[in-house]
């Protein structure tokens, strides 16, 4: 049988991913030392690991190419996708947030905000469900400086501790969503390939609770 192949968002995700393997007693040995392989192998397992960005971790698994994938919800709720999310890993956990410049009320007045992110579809999501019309702004690098150099009035952008708005002057103005790293699968993978899919999200599911018991 063709090993089943998980798809692994590359960066603070892989680490994290890296020691639930081991805790699932994954000889992990190649993802230690990956140099410039593509496709990693985890031994006696049948397993493979590709190691890719976040968005691309989607479309492998949506193109049926990569069985199942870790990512972050951030980008399960910026991409959308049509796959099974399957198990909340609690590791990466962070939040969106709605963030300025310290003291501005963001939401006075009735003039049209300006918003700059990486996260433009997250961002459309949260203000109309408030029913405000926003002009957003996408931005590919740091977000922060948008309002400092007046581009935007606010920003949505991932927050884990806030130094970095607190070192900038910035402050958060209000949480948009709570994201963490899930598990996700290919519609057809779970069909095909059940028995096997479902052995794997069984032994991540108890080391997640061994380690909720700690």
């Amino acid at each position: 049988m063709k090993p089943i192949r998980i798809a692994l968002t590359k960066g603070r995700l892989e680490k994290k991913t890296v020691e639930l393997f081991e805790k699932m007693g994954f000889d992990c040995e190649q993802l230690h030392h990956k140099g410039r392989k593509l496709i990693l192998e985890i031994p006696n397992q049948n397993l493979e690991v590709v190691l890719a960005k976040a968005a691309d971790v989607i479309t492998y698994i949506e193109h049926g190419v990569c069985d199942i994938g870790i990512v972050g919800k951030d980008t399960i709720i910026e991409y959308g996708g049509s796959f099974f999310e399957v198990t909340d890993l609690h590791f990466g956990a962070c939040r969106f947030a709605l963030a300025g410049k310290k003291g501005f009320d963001f939401y006075a007045g009735h003039a049209e905000k300006t918003i700059a992110t990486k996260y433009p579809n997250v961002t459309r999501k949260f203000f109309d469900d408030k029913g405000i019309d926003v002009k957003i702004i996408k931005i590919e690098g740091s977000v922060e400086l948008a309002p400092l150099l007046g581009l935007s009035d606010a920003i949505v952008d991932i927050v884990e501790t806030g130094s970095t708005l607190k070192e900038n002057g910035l402050e958060v103005y209000e949480d948009v969503a709570q994201i963490s790293a899930r598990l996700i699968v290919n519609t057809v993978s779970m069909k095909i390939y059940q028995t096997e899919i479902e052995n794997i999200i069984n032994q991540i599911e108890q080391v997640l609770r061994e380690s909720e018991k700690k």
